[in-house]
């Protein structure tokens, strides 16, 4: 898979471009605020972006869909509760193709109701709700600290130790982790109750 992860914007968020080197058919996720720089990756590489991934509806990841949208032809994928115009329209468990690539869709709720995380190819693209280091806030509307429990400890931590952490913004010590890592050094993926970990989430 051709990977492309640059931060984009004053709120160090990361944007991505991913690509089937066979087809040379890519897709961005979270174009953020200005994903100019990603299509420009993807000129210099020979690939044509048919697809945009929005990790969930936050404006820091999403402004800039529809101009990248409406440059390149592509269309814009998001889960079903997302605010954003969305072409595709996808729930948990979903695959969607780029070129040979198999995205896989994980709902991981609590950053807000439409978080996402999408394995391919090694990596999860993990947007708000997993850092390296921590996790996403779930203060802002449609957040909810339940859910971002379920979401971490019966989604996140089951999955391949091997995965690559790929965030939604530069916040931790380095760009990229690994599941693994994150369960030995996150803060917030060590053993706690549900009651433990909302008095953990809650505290200043």
């Amino acid at each position: 898979m051709f990977l492309e992860q640059r931060v984009i914007g004053t709120l160090q968020n990361f944007g991505y471009l991913i690509g089937d080197p066979e087809s040379k058919v890519a897709a961005v996720i979270d174009p953020s605020f200005d994903a100019r720089v990603l299509q420009l990756a993807a000129r210099e590489n020979g690939y044509a972006i048919d697809l945009i991934l929005n990790t969930h509806h936050h404006p820091d990841h999403v402004f800039d869909n529809e101009r990248l949208a409406d440059e390149t032809g592509a269309k814009v994928a998001a889960h079903a509760l997302s605010m954003v115009r969305k072409d595709i329209e996808f729930e948990d468990g979903r695959i969607l193709d780029v070129g040979a690539l198999k995205v896989k869709v994980v709902h991981t709720p609590g950053h807000s109701p439409d978080s996402c995380c999408f394995i391919v190819s090694g990596h999860v693209f993990t947007g708000d709700c997993l850092f390296v280091g921590d996790c996403g806030r779930v203060d802002l509307p449609g957040g909810d600290v339940r859910q971002m429990y379920d979401s971490l400890f019966n989604r996140v931590q089951k999955m391949d130790d091997s995965l690559v952490v790929c965030p939604g913004h530069h916040y931790g010590r380095k760009a990229r982790s690994t599941i693994g890592e994150e369960k030995r050094s996150n803060h917030v993926l060590q053993p706690r109750s549900l009651e433990a970990f909302v008095e953990f989430m809650e505290a200043p």
